[in-house]
């Protein structure tokens, strides 16, 4: 595993909510990240972690290796990914966002 995937792995694993992103949530640098933040709050994720994918081009590339999912944002819950900007979207509209981001706090 390489030193990018380690790291990865260890930001997941230490945080029951991982947002890679692109800027902050209180800064997106790109419309689907400032959505994907958005819903974050909207369902009440407080104190998340969040990785600006602009300030470290390895783990920029690296995710998307190590998700197999090539666009960010990406949202991990308890060590699961759950998606992208569109599948949170999706998630948010069904409800489930908000049960899955609810049950990190249990």
């Amino acid at each position: 595993m390489s030193d990018t995937n380690s790291k990865i792995q260890e930001q997941i694993s230490n945080n029951s909510i991982v947002l890679y992103m692109k800027g902050s949530p209180i800064f997106p640098q790109c419309g689907f990240s400032g959505r994907a933040a958005d819903l974050l709050k909207r369902c009440g994720a407080k104190g998340y972690f969040s990785v600006d994918v602009l300030q470290d081009p390895e783990i920029r590339e690296g995710i998307k290796a190590f998700s197999s999912w090539p666009t960010i944002p990406q949202l991990y819950v308890k060590g699961e990914f759950v998606g992208g900007s569109d599948i949170m979207m999706e998630l948010y509209e069904s409800g489930e966002l908000k049960t899955l981001i609810e049950s990190t706090n249990s």
